[in-house]
């Protein structure tokens, strides 16, 4: 029997076949791993296939989900912020089957979390820019982030490279901003097709891609 105040909620999701932002998150994380792990970064790109250069690679693909779902009201929020602490759960897992130390783990995802939303906050920037600059910006952020230019005394990729990621990067935003709401919260996501570099610096990427 139903108590007086009407149904839960999440009798509610389950009724109408609505995903809990915990369990979308999940599905949102698990597109994400997916997308970024794609050998192609790492084969054809030059992306390091480091500890470093994969955490970016993830970074960079749960970046483009969160920037969609800030469109979403509370609802985004929430599922946002779920997918969030599923990414640093598996950060937490990851260092702990790695060796880290129970005393160490706290600070090392302490500092995971800082350049999370330091580079959070220069990618949103360089899409803010792209209209006008054509992506120039977003290829400086993943030069930095992804690269690590202007550290470790890391090679700057060619322009072809960083334009065909930043393409990639920004067709697969327009792929996430065309795709339902309601998708997007029940955990179904998709990104542009993977990147084909050319020798011209033109790229693959479109619209349709899984």
């Amino acid at each position: 029997m139903v108590e007086r105040g009407g149904p839960c909620p999440m009798f509610l999701d389950r009724l109408f076949g609505r995903t809990g932002p915990r369990a979308a998150a999940e599905a949102l994380y698990d597109t994400a791993v997916a997308q970024a792990r794609s050998v192609t970064f790492y084969r054809d790109f030059g992306v390091p296939d480091t500890v470093d250069g994969r955490f970016d690679m993830l970074v960079l693909h749960v970046f483009m989900i969160l920037h969609r779902l800030k469109r979403e009201g509370e609802a985004g929020r929430r599922t946002g912020q779920a997918l969030f602490d599923r990414m640093f759960a598996d950060m937490d897992r990851s260092l702990r089957e790695m060796g880290v130390g129970d005393l160490s783990v706290g600070k090392h995802v302490k500092r995971m979390g800082e350049a999370f939303y330091g580079r959070v906050k220069s990618y949103d920037a360089a899409i803010e820019a792209s209209a006008a600059d054509g992506g120039a910006e977003l290829g400086d952020a993943i030069a930095r982030n992804v690269f690590g230019v202007n550290g470790d005394g890391a090679a700057r990729p060619s322009d072809a490279i960083l334009g065909a990621l930043a393409s990639y990067v920004l067709a697969s935003i327009r792929v996430l901003d065309g795709g339902p709401a309601a998708d997007l919260l029940d955990g179904r996501a998709a990104y542009a097709a993977l990147p084909v570099p050319t020798a011209d610096g033109e790229d693959a990427s479109d619209a349709g891609g899984d």
